[in-house]
């Protein structure tokens, strides 16, 4: 059986694919900070755990309840929400921190855990949901399109440096997704006229994390319904 674990668990786009992955046989560790994660572990014989993507001590309790159930980990799949939002200077230093917290820290926290277990078993892949907005920024979300693009750089420096020990990374861009209410003013400006699915976001997860991905790392994948203008 192949292992993953899941960040942001709870809820949206992070527990639709803690699902699809258990019902494609994988053992899911679960982390959120609601105690929803845990409850949807107990649903599908996975491990949960309650706590903060921030805090490198409740990371590690999931990596440990991971290997203390399975001995191995296969996959992460990593999900938060948007940080704070606001006018773009209008943002302290503490938002920013926050930010950095949730986006980027939380992934090489979990990285530097993670990494030696998947050198040891000969491989593993990596999936960071970020968004669409990372490399289209909007003023509406400042913190986020910044810091993910940052997230981009990251995931690229991770591919190439584990690339030999069989180590994929790659970040996965969701548009407009269903998990957050739809808002009509929006749907002209996606050219397939809809929200897209958290059922789809967990597919295409899935798909990164398979054997079928295994020539693609390093590398942002939109799934945005044609939302983004540059190709």
């Amino acid at each position: 059986m192949k292992v993953a674990l899941v960040t942001g668990a709870g809820k949206g786009m992070g527990a639709a694919c803690a699902r699809e992955l258990a019902a494609r046989g994988w053992g899911v560790g679960l982390l959120s900070p609601s105690g929803a994660a845990e409850k949807l572990a107990k649903e599908l014989g996975g491990v949960g755990v309650t706590g903060s993507v921030v805090e490198t001590a409740d990371l590690q309790r999931l990596v440990d309840a991971a290997m203390a159930k399975w001995g191995r980990i296969d996959g992460v799949v990593t999900s938060t929400g948007h940080p704070p939002k606001g006018d773009l200077l209008s943002l302290d230093d503490a938002a920013w921190r926050t930010g950095l917290d949730l986006i980027i820290l939380d992934v090489v926290k979990l990285a530097r855990l993670v990494t030696p277990i998947m050198e040891k078993q000969g491989g593993g892949a990596w999936v960071n949901i970020s968004t669409f907005a990372a490399f289209e920024p909007d003023l509406a979300f400042p913190i986020s399109c910044a810091l993910r693009a940052g997230l981009g750089a990251f995931a690229k420096l991770y591919a190439d440096r584990y690339a030999k020990a069989g180590i994929r990374m790659n970040n996965l861009l969701p548009g407009f997704i269903d998990s957050l209410p739809v808002k009509e003013a929006l749907l002209p400006k996606i050219p397939m006229g809809r929200y897209g699915k958290t059922a789809e976001i967990a597919k295409t997860a899935a798909f990164l994390l398979s054997e079928d991905a295994g020539y693609i790392t390093g590398q942002n994948l939109r799934v945005d319904g044609g939302i983004t203008r540059s190709v």
